[in-house]
């Protein structure tokens, strides 16, 4: 359940071969205006954990850049630190129904401010894998097509944090039915196109 394509990269990947496009658990793209990581600080791609002797603590990357956590870890990225505090299965949410063969994945996410200027965020830096060997087997947040929240509780599609700052919301994403392993990646980008470290959460979620 390890697969990641940036949001910028799957969205030359999908213009370049057709015109549409889709959902929650291993790490692929879709397409926005913002790429894949908050990237207003810092031109490096290697992040201050990765070059420390942190390698494989929890929430840390290792020597290949990439760092696991689970429920309630704190990744520890360049930018920011976050963490998925848990995460339920529906059918729908706030009147919100899914494709036929979905549902709805609801996680609850808290993301702190850790460098030294403020950070435009969007909720799709998040993109969540299914347990599935497919290509297309990940997803972003509803946000993307509905180009709105449905309630306060939700996490904005794209905000800023301040330095220091932290905000909890909710990331909602459509799944497969029938999957319960999932995880939310994320991928650090920088303002000269460079990618970084890749962090992934893994989880089972219930239905509620």
């Amino acid at each position: 359940m390890k697969k990641f394509v940036s949001l910028v990269l799957a969205t030359v990947v999908t213009a370049a071969v057709l015109t549409g496009c889709g959902s929650n658990g291993t790490l692929t793209g879709s397409s926005s205006s913002s790429s894949s990581g908050s990237s207003s600080s810092g031109s490096s791609s290697s992040s201050p954990a990765a070059s420390s002797s942190a390698g494989t603590q929890v929430g840390y990357p290792d020597d290949n850049g990439n760092a696991e956590g689970r429920l309630g870890d704190t990744m520890h990225t360049y930018f920011f630190d976050y963490t998925v505090n848990s995460a339920y299965l529906c059918d729908e949410y706030e009147g919100y129904t899914p494709a036929d063969g979905y549902e709805i994945l609801v996680a609850d996410i808290t993301v702190k401010n850790t460098s030294t200027s403020t950070l435009p965020m969007y909720d799709t830096d998040f993109q969540i894998q299914w347990n599935d060997e497919a290509d297309d087997a990940y997803g972003f947040p509803i946000t993307l097509d509905l180009n709105d929240v449905l309630n306060d509780q939700m996490l904005p599609g794209e905000y800023d944090l301040a330095i220091a700052k932290s905000i909890n919301g909710l990331l909602v994403y459509e799944v497969p039915a029938g999957n319960n392993d999932f995880s939310i990646s994320y991928l650090e980008m920088f303002d000269d196109d460079t990618t970084g470290d890749v962090f992934f959460v893994y989880f089972s979620a219930d239905k509620q």
